[in-house]
């Protein structure tokens, strides 16, 4: 099952995260398929970056947003 999920980077204290698809199995930071996106909360307001045209088209194809993701969609006026 593929899901849609973060993907931490940066330093401590210092989260930056990248939007990615990958196997549900696979760890965290782990393999994965494809990026769509980066996610930058530390910046005011946080920095959301998402290529709407390869979400839909991997929700499209049977991939779920994690809850977090799926809240970083709906910001990204990304339905």
């Amino acid at each position: 099952m593929l899901k849609i999920r973060l993907r931490r980077m940066g330093q401590i204290h210092a989260p930056y995260y990248r939007v990615i698809v990958a196997d549900s199995r696979s760890p965290r930071n782990g393999k994965f398929i494809e990026e769509i996106g980066t996610y930058d909360p530390t910046k005011e307001p946080s920095e959301i970056k998402i290529d709407a045209e390869k979400a839909k088209q991997w929700i499209s194809n049977g991939a779920q947003p994690t809850e977090s993701v799926a809240k970083l969609l709906k910001r990204a006026g990304i339905n």
